[in-house]
């Protein structure tokens, strides 16, 4: 198991698109979306992953992380089995400086969001922030997948 270290912020502009060396179709959906633990099947491109996560600590930026690849079939079978609120969205891989920022854009329940995080190896590290990098808002749980799963944009 690892520690995820990231940081989440809204995004200011669509500026990011021009800069996007790669952008793939996300849908996700959870099989346990319990504060503790998050267990999640995800459908990336023509891939299935499979993703338990664990509660946040207190600042929010890092939390254990656990994924594995799936069959495609098996992912799709196991999101018939997901709590209601699949997750759409489209991930747009933006090199800035020495990290990448996974910017994500979602559409059905959760669209006009448009969120992006960077990992880190320290929750001190150092990053340049783009110019298109709004507000941030790192552990604030409403901007968490598995709750847009359940409280989704649309409705805030």
């Amino acid at each position: 198991m690892s520690v995820e270290i990231e940081r989440k912020f809204l995004v200011s502009s669509d500026a990011f698109i021009g800069q996007a060396s790669e952008q793939t179709r996300i849908v996700q959906a959870y099989l346990n979306s319990n504060k503790q633990r998050t267990v999640r099947v995800r459908i990336r491109g023509e891939q299935g992953f499979l993703t338990i996560k664990g509660k946040s600590n207190q600042s929010g930026l890092s939390r254990y992380e656990w994924e594995k690849e799936i069959a495609l079939a098996d992912a799709e079978q196991l999101l018939s089995l997901c709590e209601p609120g699949a997750i759409d969205k489209v991930r747009y891989l933006v090199p800035v400086a020495k990290h990448v920022f996974e910017v994500d854009v979602f559409a059905g329940d959760n669209q006009g969001l448009v969120v992006a995080e960077v990992e880190l190896s320290s929750e001190q590290e150092h990053f340049e922030q783009p110019s298109w990098l709004g507000q941030e808002v790192t552990g604030q749980a409403q901007y968490y997948n598995s709750q847009l799963s359940q409280k989704p944009f649309k409705n805030w």
